[in-house]
């Protein structure tokens, strides 16, 4: 019997006190395929081709003014959400990135790097975008209070919209769950058809959050260059 509606997301397993629900967040480097095989295997090349299509987009994200090696470590982080999301649709795995504590962990370093970066090697180019091109005169200061808190909810934003979306699904899946045993065969066949597709459905979320999340990264770096 549930006590709360997101007890399902609190961390259980422990050892010494220890909550050792978050190593499930290293459990994607188990899938992670070895580089030492001598014939690679289809994984392997799939792996290989995704990675260079990210590295393609994130470049053209980046733009010329980008540094070279900047897309390794977005398409590090998009490998690794994906993994966590991925992996928190099995059975009895802890989904960190359901918890703002990982993903503001994730969103909050980097956004503040950005900012750190820009506003010490380009500070004019951060003036400049406070204030967009052909504002009038008069919406100015209050463009500029706009711009400025959209700027600071950035990283909320992206660490709120990774933890939602992963605990709207989860969340979901586990309360059609708990109605199972009260229901009757016919209706039954109908709860798991629908838990099929929302499995279906969350894969897709996993996957297009982790990318999102990674895109998004990708613009606010390319803003401060």
């Amino acid at each position: 019997m549930m006590t709360n509606l997101f007890s399902v997301f609190d961390p259980s397993t422990n050892i010494f006190n220890l909550s050792l629900n978050w190593l499930s967040t290293f459990l994607g480097l188990l899938m992670i395929p070895s580089m030492y095989w001598f014939i690679p295997s289809r994984y392997h090349v799939m792996w290989n081709s995704i990675l260079l299509t990210l590295h393609k987009e994130f470049k053209t994200l980046l733009g010329p003014a980008g540094h070279n090696g900047s897309t390794f470590m977005f398409i590090s982080l998009f490998a690794m959400i994906m993994f966590n999301n991925f992996l928190g649709l099995f059975p009895y795995i802890f989904t960190s990135t359901s918890h703002l504590t990982f993903t503001l962990a994730l969103a909050l370093p980097l956004w503040l790097s950005f900012m750190i970066y820009g506003w010490l090697n380009h500070t004019q180019h951060m003036f400049a975008h406070l204030v967009p091109q052909g504002t009038p005169a008069v919406l100015m200061p209050f463009m500029v209070c706009i711009e400025t808190i959209s700027n600071i909810i950035r990283p909320g934003t992206l660490a709120v919209r990774l933890a939602a979306n992963m605990i709207a699904g989860h969340l979901l899946l586990t309360l059609l769950g708990n109605t199972g045993p009260s229901l009757t065969y016919s209706i039954l066949s109908l709860l798991i058809i629908a838990q099929i597709a929302l499995l279906v459905l969350e894969s897709a979320v996993a996957i297009i959050q982790s990318y999102v999340f990674a895109v998004l990264s990708t613009l606010y770096s390319s803003e401060v260059n």
